[in-house]
């Protein structure tokens, strides 16, 4: 069964351009107008990854992107923000709302399928070193002991919730860019690079509070 792409594009030639293009390269491509009709269909199609425009009528990309996260079951899905605003200010915004990736437009076909596969891959891999391990128990990761301020473990917690920077500073009564240096510092402690590899080490390693 190919793996399945959740497209949301609200230009119709770019949409249909990039739905053909992944059809084309063996996966299933499901297209979405906006960030509203995504939601709808993300449920149903359990994608194994995101493509999505940042501007789009009645709900963009930074939202619908802050949303998914909220929801346990897709919050490593991995995202990929198509997006013509390639500032710095604007780069951060999307990473803030959970993003994996920048792609700024105009794109090659070529060069996104090349992104895509390197997410799908790894997908690929893990699920087949799954299938061909004879069952046994697995043993846990050992706990690991790192030198993580009270802060540090604040942040750390909520962004395993899927909140997002500007939200965590709001819970911890912080600005975003103080957010930011703590979500730096935890990459640097941890050895990962990103969020999602961030949040998943965490977990294996037992460092999130119950």
């Amino acid at each position: 069964m190919p793996l399945t792409i959740l497209v949301v594009e609200d230009d119709v030639g770019t949409r249909l351009s990039i739905t053909d293009y992944l059809e084309l390269s063996g996966y299933s491509a499901i297209p979405a107008v906006n960030g509203r009709e995504a939601l709808s269909l993300i449920e149903r199609h359990q994608p194994h990854l995101l493509i999505t425009d940042a501007i789009m009528p009645e709900m963009d990309g930074y939202e619908l992107v802050r949303n998914v996260r909220q929801q346990p079951s897709f919050r490593l899905l991995p995202v990929i923000f198509l997006t013509a605003r390639n500032q710095t200010r604007d780069r951060i915004r999307g990473y803030q709302a959970g993003i994996d990736i920048h792609m700024p437009k105009p794109f090659e076909l070529e060069e996104l399928g090349a992104v895509v596969r390197n997410f799908l891959d790894r997908y690929t891999m893990m699920s087949h070193a799954s299938t061909i391990t004879p069952p046994a128990p697995v043993p846990e990761l050992p706990d690991v002991t790192l030198d993580l301020t009270d802060r540090e473990q604040e942040v750390l917690e909520l962004l395993s919730q899927g909140l997002s920077n500007n939200q965590i500073g709001d819970r911890l009564y912080l600005s975003s860019r103080t957010i930011e240096k703590y979500v730096s510092n935890l990459l640097r402690k941890t050895e990962t690079n990103n969020r999602s590899e961030l949040v998943r080490f965490a977990i294996e390693h037992h460092l999130l509070q119950d």
